[in-house]
């Protein structure tokens, strides 16, 4: 039986997508208030935060990291976990201009806007840099699809577009606190968007949303994810599921693409790095993971990550200090 120390028991719930949530959080999130004048585009370069843009009022098209135009109307919004590179323009023609160009101002705490110089501004969008606690090489961000589009879930969750008229009111409001509300409206937002595209997506049956959606594999992938530290052994994740290890193991390799052992070591060698960049000594996130020795774990970290502990020792990167969305002239 698994021991009494465990946070994650199996009957504790019965939706593993809540239990995955629970361990995933926004721990920053900075916006831009854009007011843009045709024709416009900028091109956003991969970045460790997830972004998130949304369109007031207008249009756009955004060029997704996998070279596919997508058509975001007022109202839509657009998430991208893994922060890839990407385009938002007003047309697919529009050459893109490069970060920084036009200069901002601050409307409110956490919140700039970014001005077209033409009078005529026909699109109002916000963007913002989404940092969660974990960064995107994490295999539960490698999970998730590289694009969540609103327009696609909004039937589905009703909350969606009254949580993003929400956020575009505070950030019209320009009250006290207003990045505060954000903050928090965003972590609802998000969750929201991930929980209603698990129910309701494309259907795929691999990756993300077939682990989710197959109840046994979700269990044993919040389990995993709410103890990312904790040395999961094959016959504790099978009696999670209620399989034999056997059954178990191909079950989870067929949904979600790898066996349950090398899922497991992916997951602590990340939360190891994240342990890193923070400062963390080898030894010590060595000691926290059960090794007896820094070598083992040095090795061990180096062929799942590429590179060794060291490496990213006390290298926590800053989070942006403002999102901009560029405008043409």
């Amino acid at each position: 039986m698994l021991d009494n120390s465990s946070k994650y028991s199996s009957s504790v719930t019965t939706d593993p997508l809540s239990e995955m949530l629970r361990g995933l959080r926004l721990d920053g999130v900075e916006y831009g208030r854009c007011r843009l004048a045709d024709p416009w585009a900028t091109a956003f370069p991969a970045e460790d935060a997830a972004r998130f843009h949304f369109i007031s009022s207008g249009a756009a098209v955004l060029k997704s990291p996998s070279g596919e135009w997508l058509r975001l109307n007022a109202g839509d919004a657009v998430i991208l976990p893994r922060g890839d590179a990407h385009v938002i323009a007003s047309a697919e023609n529009v050459e893109p201009l490069p970060f920084g160009r036009y200069g901002r101002k601050e409307v409110c705490q956490g919140v700039f806007d970014v001005q077209c110089a033409d009078s005529r501004c026909g699109t109002v969008a916000l963007t913002a840099s989404m940092r969660f606690n974990i960064d995107k090489l994490h295999p539960l961000l490698q999970l998730m699809p590289e694009t969540m589009l609103t327009s696609d879930l909004a039937t589905s969750e009703p909350a969606i577009p009254h949580l993003l008229d929400a956020m575009a009111r505070e950030v019209d409001m320009d009250r006290v606190g207003a990045g505060g509300i954000l903050a928090r409206l965003a972590d609802v937002l998000t969750a929201t968007i991930i929980r209603t595209w698990v129910e309701h997506g494309c259907g795929n049956t691999t990756g993300w949303i077939a682990a989710v959606r197959n109840p046994e594999v979700g269990r044993v992938l919040a389990a995993i994810h709410l103890e990312p530290e904790r040395d999961w052994s094959v016959a504790e994740l099978a009696r999670l599921m209620g399989a034999s290890r056997s059954g178990f193991a191909e079950r989870f390799a067929r949904v979600v693409g790898e066996t349950p052992a090398r899922y497991v070591a992916r997951v602590r060698m990340h939360q190891a790095r994240l342990w890193l960049k923070e400062g963390m000594r080898v030894a010590t996130a060595a000691e926290k993971l059960g090794y007896d020795a820094e070598a083992s774990f040095s090795r061990a970290f180096k062929r799942i990550i590429g590179d060794p502990p060291s490496h990213f020792r006390g290298r926590g990167e800053e989070f942006p200090a403002v999102v901009n969305l560029i405008a043409a002239e």
